[in-house]
């Protein structure tokens, strides 16, 4: 009955989130730029505070330059003594305070600007993937996706972080400091500077840059083996009807393996990133260091400039130091970044049209009209040929038939999950391609076969069908669907958790919440595919009139096995490899002899 088989052929790797061509660096920086300029404001007051941050930390050495010149007092000159060291000190300490302090406004005042960003772009993917087809959803792995969404947040807090907070102030200190060097002493200092800079920054990109394959093999086997354990977890119940607990462990096991083996390498190649980094900041600091040594021997240098060289060489690597860090961060947050970005990018299957307007459903009418489709349009097998018939508002339709017939299909093309490839369906007249999902939808209510509940309370599941509804409204439609007595009788009643995707109830408490629940939303037009399919005989008799005073006035479409729950339709629909093969009411089908009279034959017989 379920065509989720067909829809899985489809597939392919050019619909894979992961598949999708990686952008630019750049590229994604500027999808990113419109999301923080939000908050302009925010983002120009956090500049200036890191610039005032630069400000005084540069001055701090110069500071302590003229503090050690002005140490050589002659004894006896007791002002002295007092007034300028004590006033130098005080100076000294209220810079080093503004350093701290201007960090700290900085980033307070900018933290409204990353949380807002990350909050903004993580709920526009979230409402995108609800947006996206069924198709893309059934494809998907859920932990995986889960995890790029997650890296992708977390992404945006660390490039901001890093890149404002990192690379930004270190480059306006290294401008500040070149400056510096240049005009107070001669320009070998600023050049010994620059060159070792220059190199050091070159070897810190290309070894970082070739150790970002084992970085992204290592995420691709943290997401790979984060899916095979969610999906192991979520399909808890299989694994143990099959006694594989042993074989999700191996499989598993060898995903961690994997990454185990992806995170030695890039763990070795980082030492010899840091260890080629202290080589090139050891030689360009005895340069300097010499440099300013032989300057004091010559008398062209005080003590103090000797001091002021050394705090200014210790102020600039110490960033360096975690440059490495901080550029393979930045690279990883841009990739998880643009993973997230790729998704978001991921194009709706199905879409409303530019001028589509609310559905009009006054008349509730249904009508397919020679529909055909296939799951995959490129040529895969067809499910439904040129099918014809109406559910006229107000009316019962039921259609039966074998496994595979495509019954399910009919439910979904409504819903528009997918778009159909030849003819239309319309609802009060209107092409439901012509108005919105979301109306088309709104109109609907469904009891599914497969009903999946949310890890919540009872009443949460059965308020989902209309949320605000009160609790009296909630009794109400759990009564009609038969199922009050039962959450009456636990002890926490409407409070009590079902479970993830519900199984702490059994199949026929389950479907009796999601009766209650549509029943609750109040459509329409309703479809109840396999309604009772999960209820003992006794309940299904009772449900089955509380669904047919239900379905009173609504228009229905009914799809069912069981022949008995739909003798009172309308019209009976007989379906066989896409088409209809017979139509009638129960007593013209039977009395015709055909496909439906044998099948009624055969239920009747083995009941």
């Amino acid at each position: 009955m379920r065509r989720f088989g067909d829809t899985a052929l489809s597939s392919s790797a050019s619909t894979s989130p992961s598949s999708a061509l990686p952008h630019s660096d750049w590229g994604t920086l500027q999808r990113l730029f419109p999301y923080l300029w939000q908050y302009k404001w925010r983002v120009m007051a956090a500049l200036a505070f890191m610039v005032g941050a630069k400000l005084a930390n540069v001055g701090v050495p110069l500071l302590l330059k003229n503090l050690v010149d002005t140490m050589d007092i002659k004894p006896g000159d007791a002002v002295a003594v007092l007034v300028v060291p004590v006033g130098l000190l005080l100076a000294y300490g209220a810079l080093r305070l503004a350093t701290s302090l201007f960090a700290e406004l900085r980033e307070l005042v900018f933290a409204k600007a990353t949380q807002g960003a990350a909050r903004s772009i993580a709920l526009q993917t979230f409402c995108h993937l609800h947006a996206l087809s069924l198709r893309f959803h059934l494809e998907r792995q859920t932990g995986g996706m889960t995890r790029d969404i997650e890296r992708g947040v977390r992404g945006i807090e660390s490039l901001i972080s890093y890149s404002l907070y990192s690379i930004v102030p270190t480059l306006i200190e290294v401008t500040l400091v070149l400056t510096i060097l240049a005009v107070k002493f001669d320009v070998w200092f600023a050049w010994i500077t620059l060159g070792a800079l220059a190199g050091y920054i070159l070897f810190t990109v290309t070894v970082t840059e070739w150790r970002t394959q084992f970085r992204k093999q290592a995420n691709e086997f943290d997401s790979a083996a984060h899916s095979k354990a969610v999906d192991s977890l979520l399909n808890y119940e299989t694994v143990k009807y099959f006694n594989n607990e042993a074989f999700e462990a191996g499989r598993y096991d060898d995903s961690l393996a994997r990454l185990h083996q992806a995170r030695l390498k890039s763990q070795s190649t980082l030492s010899l990133l840091n260890t080629g980094q202290q080589l090139i900041i050891a030689i360009s600091l005895v340069g300097m260091l010499w440099r300013a040594t032989q300057g004091v021997v010559d008398g062209h240098m005080t003590l103090g400039d000797l001091v002021m060289v050394n705090a200014f060489m210790i102020q600039l690597y110490i960033p360096l130091n975690f440059l490495g860090v901080i550029y393979r961060e930045i690279k990883q947050s841009l990739t998880d970044l643009d993973k997230m970005f790729t998704l978001l990018e991921k194009e709706r299957e199905v879409a409303d049209a530019p001028d589509a307007r609310p559905l009009q459903v006054s008349q509730a009418d249904v009508k397919f009209e020679d529909v055909s489709f296939a799951y995959d349009p490129s040529g895969g097998r067809p499910i439904l040929h040129h099918l014809s018939f109406e559910i006229p508002a107000g009316k019962t339709v039921a259609v039966v038939g074998p496994s595979g017939a495509g019954k399910s299909t009919l439910a979904r093309l409504l819903y528009r999950f997918y778009d159909v490839q030849q003819g239309r369906i319309t609802i009060g007249g209107q092409d439901i391609r012509q108005v919105t999902q979301s109306s088309v939808r709104q109109a609907i209510g469904i009891v599914p076969q497969d009903t999946v509940l949310f890890n919540d309370t009872v009443e949460y599941n059965i308020a989902y069908g209309r949320p605000g509804a009160s609790r009296a409204e909630v009794e109400e439609a759990a009564r009609a669907a038969h199922i009050h007595d039962f959450i009456s009788a636990t002890p926490k009643g409407y409070d009590t958790m079902v479970g993830e995707r519900g199984l702490k109830l059994s199949g026929g408490e389950k479907q009796r919440v999601a009766i209650a629940r549509t029943l609750l939303k109040n459509p329409p037009i309703l479809i109840f595919d396999e309604a009772t399919s999960a209820l003992d005989s006794a309940n299904e008799r009772a449900i089955q009139a509380e669904l047919q005073s239900v379905a009173h006035n609504k228009t229905t479409l009914v799809i069912a096995h069981r022949l008995s729950t739909v003798v009172d339709a309308h019209e009976i629909l007989v379906m066989e490899a896409g088409r209809i093969v017979e139509r009638g009411s129960h007593a013209q089908l039977l009395a015709r002899g055909g496909t439906y009279a044998h099948m009624w034959a055969l239920q009747q017989s083995s009941e």
